[in-house]
C-alpha cells in the first residue's frame, strides 16, 4: 500500500474512532526516517492530555493490527501538533482566524518566500492575512506550508 493510501486509510480510521469525542484530527503522516513512523496529531479545545493520546493510540493500534494494513515495521506516535501547528484543513483557518501565522510559499510574495501576519481567513481557497496593516492574499496552491507563528 502506498504512503498516501496508508495516510488516507489511517485518517478514516481515526476519524471514526474520535467521532463521538471532543478530539479532532489535525494530521496523519507516514514517513521514513531510518525507520517508518506513523504519526497522528490530535487536538481539542481544552488542550490535549497524555490520556487522550494513550487512549487513541491503543484504539488505533488494535484496529491497525486486526486489519494488518501496514506491512512494514513502524512506530506509532499519537501526539499534539505543538504550538506551531500546521494549518491544513479548512476548519483550521476558521479556528485560528486572528492568530499570527507564517506562510512559506513556492514563489516570492512581495519579495519574500516567508510571509508572517495575522490570519484573516480562507476565502475562495486563498489565504488572507493582515501584514503590517495591509491585506495580503495568497492562493493556497502556492503555499508550501502554513503554520501558527510563535514569537520568542
Amino acid at each position: 500500500m502506498s504512503k498516501g493510501k496508508i495516510e488516507s486509510v489511517v485518517e478514516a480510521i481515526v476519524s471514526e474512532l474520535i467521532a463521538n469525542s471532543k478530539l479532532e484530527l489535525v494530521d496523519v503522516e507516514y514517513i521514513k526516517e531510518r525507520e517508518w513512523y506513523l504519526r497522528v496529531f490530535i487536538d481539542k479545545e481544552s488542550g490535549i492530555e497524555i490520556d487522550d493520546c494513550q487512549w487513541l493510540s491503543e484504539q488505533l493500534e488494535a484496529k491497525l493490527d486486526n486489519g494488518d494494513l501496514i506491512k512494514d515495521h513502524y512506530y506509532l506516535e499519537v501526539s499534539s501538533p505543538g504550538l506551531d501547528r500546521p494549518l491544513k484543513k479548512d476548519r483550521d483557518f476558521v479556528r485560528h482566524a486572528g492568530d499570527k501565522i507564517e506562510v512559506k510559499t513556492y514563489e516570492q510574495i512581495n519579495g519574500e518566500k516567508i510571509v508572517i501576519g495575522t490570519l484573516i481567513g480562507l476565502v475562495d481557497n486563498n489565504v488572507q492575512m493582515d501584514v503590517n496593516g495591509q491585506t495580503v492574499t495568497i492562493p493556497r496552491e502556492k503555499t508550501a506550508q502554513i503554520r501558527l507563528h510563535i514569537e520568542f
